[in-house]
């Protein structure tokens, strides 16, 4: 029956039009898994925040299993300068002691990883939180750099701390929970073989679990459109050999190299394409499933 307030045929029809766009989406994905890496602006913003917890709900709705794994690095910003801890970073890794260690695990398995399963939970989903310490999920080994000194050309190794980076990943706690219904989110700290806790980068630890995992996409939520060319324009999709030439030829530089790199490592161990893509639009995660075109800049193994 018409009703006085109804929307337009021309609003109707475009609605209809989505819908129609997305249902073969829908069937190609069922049962899928899905891992996304959620930060950047998306995660301080409340409105962006509901938007994408509506939207992970919606996903896990129409089979798709969703993995989260979310960063927090403003977040740990505020509360050490709260705190009157200062912070160093090298190479854009924070330099992480005992003290910074414990405040990093209390923010990011505390009250960022509470918030976003609050939020799902809220949204009509039953999301559980965890650490890559739960369950034994992520082992990780102390993360070492070298830097080469410019004056001797001598390579020193830095030290970050209770810095680290995936040694392995069990999936078996993963796989029980997205079978039962339930969404993961997971905050990135790990435990090492001496039993330390360990700060990972949420990037690295998203790869690293997507590949475990063997999920159809690694999803990356970024404060950027993706990936552009040397005229500013976006790169919808590559392969790994063009990302790494890119990287090469300077067209890819600064923080964009080790997500496009963690990119590349995904697609070569299992993970079936990358995508990194802004997450500052809402519902960005919809756009680049259900659509022909996606949204950001899509990488692929060949």
């Amino acid at each position: 029956m018409a009703q006085d307030n109804a929307p337009p045929p021309e609003e109707l029809l475009a609605k209809a039009g989505v819908l129609a766009e997305a249902l073969p989406y829908m069937r190609q994905f069922n049962g899928r898994r899905f891992v996304i890496k959620y930060g950047g602006h998306a995660m301080g913003d409340t409105a962006l925040a509901s938007a994408f917890a509506r939207d992970i709900v919606l996903l896990k709705q129409v089979g798709i299993e969703p993995v989260i794994v979310h960063g927090g690095g403003p977040q740990i910003g505020a509360m050490l300068e709260r705190l009157k801890i200062k912070s160093e970073f090298i190479d854009g890794l924070r330099v992480t002691d005992e003290a910074t260690v414990e405040i990093v695990e209390m923010v990011l398995s505390g009250s960022i990883n509470k918030q976003i399963v609050s939020a799902i939970n809220a949204a009509g989903g039953r999301a559980v939180g965890l650490s890559g310490k739960d369950g034994g999920l992520m082992s990780v080994r102390k993360l070492r750099r070298t830097r080469r000194e410019t004056d001797s050309n001598i390579e020193k190794i830095l030290d970050l701390g209770f810095v680290g980076e995936p040694s392995r990943v069990d999936p078996e706690l993963l796989n029980t929970l997205t079978k039962s219904d339930i969404i993961p989110v997971i905050a990135p700290i790990g435990i090492g073989d001496d039993g330390a806790t360990y700060n990972v980068n949420a990037d690295t630890a998203a790869g690293a679990i997507a590949s475990a995992l063997e999920a159809t996409r690694l999803l990356m939520l970024t404060d950027v459109t993706g990936v552009m060319d040397k005229d500013g324009e976006l790169i919808a999709d590559m392969g790994v050999d063009h990302a790494r030439q890119l990287i090469a030829d300077g067209t890819i530089s600064g923080g964009m190299i080790p997500k496009v790199e963690t990119c590349i490592d995904a697609v070569e161990k299992d993970v079936e394409a990358s995508v990194i893509m802004d997450g500052r639009a809402a519902h960005s995660l919809l756009i680049e499933i259900f659509t022909e075109h996606g949204l950001g800049t899509a990488i692929w193994a060949a």
